[in-house]
């Protein structure tokens, strides 16, 4: 489980495939501390949990199934992509943002950038089939980073990247166009299955 508060911005530096159609990646965490990244580690990887499978000196594996390539936008990856770290959330860390499980649920696809003042609003499309999910001042996960949720129309909504955000995060390289990875909250999926079966 995670929060949605990146820790610091790392680097693809291989990306490995595998005739099964799974791959490997290999990044560059730039410093996260140890036991954050020991072997069997869960790492939260631009929104998704992945289990680092070797470590050496601040380099990690992942192996990434290949449905994982098809449900998120890890696929699209290549070396050189700057990702969002956040290691795997311990009894007593503070709970900064929201639940974050790391769990994709599918891509959001940026359809406009625009300045507010000193942030920045992203206007994104959603799958129908999520956007139902999401809630003017509710919480969403975009490419790991915990956000609310401005406003929500049929098939869109837009969130708002303070300048901390954009500095700490890889949401400042956003344009319209952009695919991230797209979590909803974990209470809404919740609900709306409870809702369904009762």
């Amino acid at each position: 489980m995670f929060t949605g508060i990146v820790q610091t911005v790392g680097t693809v530096i291989g990306v490995d495939a595998f005739d099964s159609g799974d791959r490997r990646l290999r990044i560059d965490t730039r410093g996260i501390a140890l036991p954050a990244l020991e072997v069997g580690a869960s790492l939260c990887v631009s929104g998704v949990c992945l289990t680092i499978v070797e470590s050496t000196k601040g380099v990690v594996a992942m192996d990434v199934s290949a449905r994982t390539l098809a449900d998120t936008v890890l696929g699209e990856w290549t070396v050189g992509q700057s990702v969002n770290l956040e290691p795997a959330l311990a009894a007593g860390d503070a709970l900064g943002g929201h639940f974050v499980m790391g769990h994709v649920d599918g891509a959001a696809e940026v359809v406009q950038v625009r300045e507010d003042g000193r942030s920045v609003e992203l206007v994104l499309s959603a799958p129908r089939e999520l956007n139902r999910f999401i809630a003017p001042k509710g919480s969403v996960a975009l490419d790991g980073v915990s956000l609310t949720v401005n406003d929500v129309s049929t098939d869109s909504f837009s969130v708002n990247l303070v300048p901390h955000t954009l500095r700490e995060t890889t949401l400042s390289d956003c344009r319209a166009g952009s695919r991230l990875n797209l979590e909803i909250d974990i209470i809404a999926r919740y609900v709306a299955r409870l809702a369904a079966t009762s």
